[in-house]
Order: structure tokens, then C-alpha cells, then sequence
């Protein structure tokens, strides 16, 4: 067993799972938690040495810690003693060919399980790890790189030619053997120093920091997803993510011994709170499944074969699983979760039926850990986001006036005392910090409405909330709606200049396929819409549009926006494509 240094690890240990285990106890009434619970606050701390390698040591050191299967059934098994003692030795190795602590490693990897290992092993060695998905290439890539200052590069060998593409003065560590297949970006003339990842395996398994981990230094540096702007370096320290998804183990309701699969590509936040953080301070199991083509019918086997007790997944994924037959499922889980955007309500009455559990919506930043959740034992209202967690003091700020709101405003978070799980801020943009820390809170950028009992609705991103006909209007509410009809598979709402009501509501829907982008769809779809919307919230124009996304599959709104701008506006330079009107199609009455 390797240490951090000489401050007590056992002490640290004891105090995080004295914390961990309050929340268990008190899992299924969120009142209690609130009053009773209190963020454990450390001087030094290391959740590989500190918790990781000590469930390794302990009574749960043989139980698996992570499951990969893959799709032609092969599967990769290991222990919490496995990764603990394989962490160490790489930590070892990568210490042995110059990475220092604080050197920022980029970390490009699949859903394989040396990206475990190298998580663990960079946070024994104090690295900063920048998690990237394997869907950049080497534009997006320089631009990480660069911002990131990063210095090392691990990645797999059929990834690693992207970087010949790439500047900087970095080294890569290419993993396993290159498919041969023609990678974009693979005839650059940058050369980096170039390391093989199976070198570290005749390592010595023993290593050791010369100086304790501080609770305060940077363990992460997050690219967001950029929907609105450009994307964001979020900074993560050794407490905010390790210590902070206490919150996200609570709202899940992970348990020792749980066999929990979320649904998320590496590289996003969420894959390192669902897929690493939460489940190991649980002491539960991390069960992948890795497809090419999403099947929920095989899936749904893996699951039983694998006795998963616990499923999160983005809506995306919940509203291709209900095109299925759930009851394929003969061992449903138990807690059934989802987070990214909002659930809505017709995904989750069919998920229950089926399955006899109630999907739990939660919200949470990679500025954050879990903030607002459903969480286990409480009622839940179809579409809410939930209840502030324990270690989150939630306040609603009017946009208009900058005073507290008890109903409606935009969602922030006192931050005194300030909340673990919450960044330091944005890495290396003291304007963009300040900003987002002004005024002794928090500004999380999204609208919510609260009930008298507290419980959180989402409105919209502050941005993407807007006025027609002097209504205030949430493109949410009106997706909600429009994503009920059979022919839409995605849709996104942005606000269209109209000269009378100053904006409309325009949907811009991706279809199923079998649907054809036509006039009579679009009836069908503008006649649904006015059957479930009142009508100042109606969809007034609707035009079929491949949807504008981020690499981590976001809709980017802020293109269509501006779209709608250059079609609509006086002096408008773009043209619509078939664009559709609620008025043409449709008989209108005249109070309408």
C-alpha cells in the first residue's frame, strides 16, 4: 500500500466515510440531510490514496470495481485491489519518464480500462488531467492543447497521428496498437517525443508523493461543451469533484455493492461523475457496455446478465430505450436516473409502467457537482428538476430587478459557506470568474420556478428564455410538447422577429425516420402543438432543420437564433428553407 505523505490518510479516510456514510443513512429523507449534513473540509487530500486505495485494502478490495463488456461479449474485470495496485505502478512509470505533479496531461481515451487507470495513477501522481473526447480533431484539439497549457498526452494509438497535426510542446502516450486506419490530421509535421503505454507495465509497483496532496490544488481542467460561446475551462481541485460528488452519489442513491451503468462518453464531466466519482465513493461497480450502434435490446441483456441495480442515462438515450420492449428487462433496476437537460413527463410514465421505478431527474453543472435532484424516497413532480441538496443553499435571483425571488429567476448558490462540490472557478479568466461569483453568489445562467415547498422547475438558459407578444416564454415548455408527437425525434425552439408580436416561437424538428419533411407532417405536427399549448404559447413557424450541435451532442441554440435573425430581421440575409406557419396551415380564430 503507498501513501501520500505523512499526514494521517486514515484520519482523512475516516472523516470522508463518516460523511459518505451519514448521507447513506439518511438516503431516503432529504430533510434530515439538509440540517445534519456538512461538508467535510480538508487540509490535504487525495481520493486515490485516501479512499480508493483504502477500499482496496479493506473487506471490498476483491469485490469488481469495474465491468467492460464489449459487444462480441468479451469482457474486462477489475477489482478494487487490481486498479489500485495497476494505478500505482503507472503512477510509477509516467513519474519515471518526466511527468511532474501539476503538469496538465490531456486524457483521450474510450471507454477502456486503461482510462481508469490513468485517472487513478495521475491523481497519485498530482497531475492535471484535461479530459477530451475522442470525437475532437486537430483543430479543436490545438485549441485544447494550447489553453490547456497541456505538456503530455495520453491517447490511443489509432487516435495519436490527430496530433502530428497539433503545435505545442507536448510528448504522447499512444495506448495499444493502431488500427491502420487513415486518421484526419495524420499528415502534419509537428514532432512530438512519442512514449508506449505498454512500457508501463514492467514498472515497479510501488510510488510515493514527496509531499502530501493539498485539498486546494487543481486535480481537473474541464472543457465545457460551448453551447452558448466558446468553450469554457472549468477547474476542478482534489476536493470539488472528489469530495463534492458526495451530492451525486446521494441524489443516484448508490450503495456499497450497487452495480451502476450511466450512459456517457469520456471526456464530459458527467462520465467522471456517474462513471468514476459517485460509484467509487459508494463502493459500488462501474458496468459499461461498449456498442457501436445503440441496441437497447441488447442492452437490456447485458444488463441482466450483469444484475445492474443501478441506470443513468441522457434523455436522448431514455427516448431511444422506450422505442423498445422494456419488459425485455427481466431484472429492471431499481434506480433509474437521468441528467443533461430535462426529462419529459411521457418518457418517464413509460419507463415506469414497464419497470415499476420512476426516473429522477437531476441538474448539475461541470461547473458543479449534483445541486438539484429528485432523490429516493421523495415524491416526485413529473418534469421538476427536484430539491436542492444537501450542501447546496440555493437562492433565485430576478433578472429584471437583481433581488431575491422566491418564484422565478436565475439559479445561484450562496456561497457562504461555499459548497465543496463547486469550482474555483475558470481556469486561467478572472473576468469570466468574477462574473460568475458576483455578488456573494453563484450564477449558474439557468432560469428556474420554485414552488412554496420547494420544489425546482427548469425554465430555460437565461439566454434562451424570450418574450412574444410581451408573454414570457420557456423553450422547454414548448419542446416538451412538440417532442410528443411520433414524427419528431429532436426539436429545439428559439424565438423568430415577428413585426407584431415582436418574437414567435419557431420549432426546428429533426425527424423520425419513416417521416417524410413535408407539408403534411408539419400539420400534423403545428395541430398537435396548438392541442397541447395554450395559445400565446403556440409554435407559430416550424421548419425542418438538421439540428446544430457540440461535439458532446448539445444542441447549439444560439445558431439557430442567430439564424432566425438573419431570416427574419429587416435587412435579413439568409433564407428559410421550407418554412411552415401555424397561420397558413391552419384555420386560425380570431381571438388568436
Amino acid at each position: 500500500m503507498t501513501t501520500q505523505g505523512t499526514e494521517s490518510n486514515h484520519t482523512v479516510t475516516e472523516r470522508f466515510r463518516a460523511a459518505r456514510d451519514q448521507l447513506l443513512s439518511l438516503r431516503t429523507d432529504l430533510a434530515a440531510a439538509h440540517r445534519e449534513f456538512e461538508w467535510p473540509r480538508f487540509e490535504h487530500f487525495n481520493f486515490a490514496y485516501d479512499w480508493f486505495d483504502q477500499i482496496a485494502a479493506g473487506p471490498r478490495g476483491d469485490q469488481e470495481a469495474l465491468v467492460l463488456v464489449e459487444q462480441d461479449g468479451s469482457a474486462t474485470r477489475r477489482t478494487y485491489r487490481d486498479l489500485s495496485r495497476r494505478s500505482t505502478q503507472l503512477a510509477a512509470w509516467l513519474d519515471g519518464i518526466g511527468v511532474r505533479r501539476g503538469d496538465h496531461v490531456v486524457l483521450m481515451l474510450g471507454n477502456q480500462v486503461e482510462l481508469w487507470e490513468a485517472m487513478l495513477a495521475c491523481t497519485k501522481l498530482a497531475a492535471r488531467i484535461i479530459p477530451t473526447t475522442v470525437m475532437l480533431g486537430p483543430t479543436d484539439l490545438a485549441d485544447r492543447t494550447e489553453r490547456g497549457r497541456a505538456s503530455w498526452v495520453i491517447t490511443s494509438a489509432a487516435q495519436a497521428p490527430k496530433f502530428n497535426a497539433v503545435p505545442g510542446n507536448f510528448a504522447v502516450i499512444s495506448v495499444g496498437q493502431s488500427t491502420g486506419e487513415p486518421v484526419p490530421g495524420h499528415d502534419g509535421d509537428h514532432q512530438h517525443p512519442q512514449f508506449d503505454w505498454a512500457d508501463s507495465h514492467t514498472a515497479p509497483e510501488e510510488f510515493r508523493l514527496a509531499e502530501p496532496t493539498a485539498a486546494d490544488e487543481t486535480l481537473l481542467l474541464y472543457f465545457t461543451s460551448g453551447t452558448t460561446s466558446k468553450a469554457k475551462l472549468v477547474e476542478h481541485t482534489h476536493t470539488s469533484y472528489p469530495v463534492g460528488h458526495l451530492s451525486t452519489m446521494y441524489w443516484i442513491g448508490l450503495e456499497p455493492g450497487d452495480v451502476h451503468l450511466n450512459v456517457a462518453s469520456p471526456g464530459w464531466a458527467k462520465h467522471a461523475w456517474s462513471n468514476f466519482f459517485a460509484p467509487f465513493i459508494a463502493e459500488a461497480t462501474v458496468f459499461l457496455y461498449n456498442y457501436g450502434r445503440f441496441d437497447p435490446k441488447a442492452l437490456m441483456q447485458q444488463m441482466d446478465q450483469e444484475s445492474v441495480t443501478s441506470l443513468c442515462a441522457p434523455p436522448t438515450v431514455w427516448r431511444m430505450l422506450i422505442q423498445a420492449d422494456l419488459t425485455q428487462l427481466k431484472t429492471p433496476p431499481a434506480k433509474l436516473v437521468a441528467a443533461g437537460e430535462p426529462l419529459n413527463p411521457e418518457v418517464i410514465a413509460k419507463v415506469e409502467r414497464a419497470w415499476g421505478a420512476r426516473i429522477r431527474d437531476g441538474f448539475g453543472q461541470t461547473e458543479s457537482t449534483l445541486q438539484i435532484a429528485n432523490t429516493p424516497g421523495q415524491p416526485v413532480v413529473p418534469g421538476s428538476m427536484g430539491r436542492a441538496l444537501p450542501g447546496y443553499d440555493v437562492v433565485l435571483i430576478d433578472q429584471a430587478t437583481g433581488e431575491e425571488s422566491a418564484t422565478e429567476g436565475e439559479l445561484c448558490l450562496r456561497l457562504h459557506p461555499r459548497p465543496v462540490g463547486l469550482t474555483p472557478g475558470y481556469w486561467g479568466d478572472e473576468q469570466r470568474t468574477a462574473e460568475a461569483f458576483r455578488d456573494g453568489v453563484y450564477h449558474t445562467g439557468d432560469v428556474v420556478s420554485r414552488t412554496e415547498d420547494g420544489v425546482i422547475t427548469y425554465v430555460g438558459r437565461a439566454d434562451d428564455v424570450f418574450k412574444a407578444s410581451d408573454y414570457r416564454l420557456s423553450p422547454f415548455e414548448l419542446e416538451s410538447v412538440v417532442i410528443e408527437h411520433e414524427a419528431v425525434a429532436e426539436v429545439a425552439v428559439v424565438p423568430s422577429p415577428d413585426p407584431m408580436r415582436l418574437a414567435v416561437p419557431k420549432a426546428y424538428v429533426a425527424l423520425v425516420e419513416g417521416f417524410a419533411a413535408d407539408e403534411e407532417t408539419a400539420r400534423s405536427i403545428l395541430q398537435h402543438c396548438r392541442d397541447g399549448l395554450a395559445p400565446y404559447k403556440r409554435i407559430r413557424r416550424l421548419e425542418f432543420f438538421e439540428l446544430p450541435k457540440t461535439v458532446s451532442g448539445k444542441i447549439r441554440r444560439v445558431e439557430l437564433r442567430r439564424r432566425e435573425t438573419e431570416i427574419h430581421d429587416d435587412g435579413g440575409v439568409a433564407t428559410a428553407g421550407q418554412e411552415y406557419t401555424d397561420g397558413d396551415l391552419l384555420k386560425t380564430s380570431s381571438n388568436e
